[in-house]
């Protein structure tokens, strides 16, 4: 389903160890939105939905809702960090197009 680079990885593993809450996992979602028609969100989860699709890359758990397991298959996950800023950069091979930011596409 979803593929992490190894920043990405040692990124999310920060993020999670940082949280002030006992963390289930980090929920990767599609929504409306964005320049590009969809756009990715990430937030930290306390806990999991039944109907939530696990997937186990090394230390993190990724919960993922079933409408947007589709719009995830094959996407691989990097964290870039440059002079010009860092974060999360999605490569969807499905999306028909994107944004320069990386953080939309359509469909």
């Amino acid at each position: 389903m979803l593929n992490l680079t190894p920043n990405a990885i040692s990124a999310m593993e920060k993020f999670i160890k940082g949280s002030a809450v006992p963390v289930a996992g980090l929920r990767i979602a599609i929504s409306g939105g964005g320049c590009s028609g969809f756009q990715y969100g990430m937030t930290l989860e306390e806990s999991k939905s039944e109907d939530d699709v696990v997937v186990e890359k090394g230390a993190v758990t990724l919960l993922v809702d079933p409408l947007s397991a589709p719009l995830l298959e094959g996407v691989t996950v990097d964290f870039v960090d440059s002079l010009s800023g860092s974060g999360f950069k999605f490569e969807n091979p499905n999306a028909s197009s994107s944004c320069a930011c990386g953080s939309s596409f359509s469909a």
